[in-house]
C-alpha cells in the first residue's frame, strides 16, 4: 500500500488562494505533506532504476516575499544536501495538471555536457520516450512541447538551448489533468510514477557518464 491516498480538486483550489502567507500555509499543510508522500513511495523505485541511493526534497518556496507560487513539488536527487545542481526527478502540480518530470534545470553544471549527449543518443531518445510524454524548457513555466513536436524538429532547438543559453533547462516526463481519474487512486498513480520513471531512467542514466566539473 503507498503512503499516498490521492489528490482531490480541493488540492489543486489552493493555488486560487490570494496572498503569499495564506496559501503558503494551505500549500505547506495540504499539499506538501502529499508530495512528500509520493515522493517516499518513489524512492526505493528510483535508488534501484539509477543505481544512486535517491533523497526526497520537498519544495520549500523560501526566496518568495510577494507573489505566492503557482506551482509546488517534491524531487529525488542523489544527495541529502540538495536536487538542483543534479539531473532529478520530480513530481509536482499546478491548479491545472500534475506533473513527473526527470530534470535537468538551469542550476545545473552539466547541461552543457549533457546536451551533448544527448545530440549524440537523439535517435534512441525519440523511438524509446513514449508519444503520449512532454518536455519542457523551462520549469517555472507550466506550458509543453508534444515529444512529436520533438520528433518534428524542436529536439534540435532545445538541445541547442541546453547546450549555449545559460538559463536553459530540460525537463520530460508525464502531465495529466486535475480531472484525470488516475489522480484519485494512491495505489494506481504511485504505479503510473513507477512506470514513467522507468521511461525516463535512460535520459538519467546519460548524466552517469559525465563529470562534474
Amino acid at each position: 500500500m503507498a503512503n499516498f491516498t490521492g489528490f482531490t480538486q480541493k488540492d489543486f483550489d489552493v493555488f486560487k488562494i490570494d496572498g503569499l502567507d495564506e496559501r503558503m500555509e494551505q500549500l505547506r499543510g495540504r499539499l506538501s505533506p502529499k508530495l512528500e508522500a509520493i515522493a517516499t513511495d518513489l524512492e526505493p523505485t528510483a535508488s534501484s532504476l539509477t543505481g544512486d541511493e535517491m533523497f526526497v526534497h520537498v519544495a520549500k518556496h523560501a526566496r518568495r516575499t510577494k507573489n505566492p507560487p503557482n506551482d509546488t513539488w517534491a524531487a529525488l536527487a542523489s544527495s541529502k544536501r540538495g536536487y538542483k545542481k543534479l539531473p532529478h526527478f520530480q513530481v509536482g502540480m499546478w491548479e491545472t495538471h500534475v506533473f513527473i518530470w526527470f530534470a535537468v534545470i538551469y542550476e545545473s553544471p552539466i547541461k552543457s555536457d549533457f546536451a551533448k549527449e544527448l545530440k549524440a543518443n537523439k535517435d534512441q531518445i525519440l523511438s524509446s520516450i513514449p508519444d503520449n510524454f512532454v518536455w519542457s524548457k523551462d520549469h517555472t513555466e507550466p506550458d509543453t512541447i508534444s515529444h512529436k513536436e520533438m520528433k518534428n524538429g524542436e529536439f534540435d532547438r532545445l538541445v541547442d538551448r541546453l547546450e549555449n543559453v545559460k538559463k536553459a533547462e530540460i525537463l520530460c516526463g508525464l502531465t495529466l489533468s486535475r480531472d484525470d481519474v488516475r489522480l484519485k487512486d494512491g495505489d494506481e498513480f504511485i504505479k503510473l510514477c513507477e512506470t514513467t520513471l522507468k521511461k525516463l531512467s535512460t535520459l538519467y542514466d546519460l548524466t552517469k557518464t559525465i563529470e562534474y566539473k
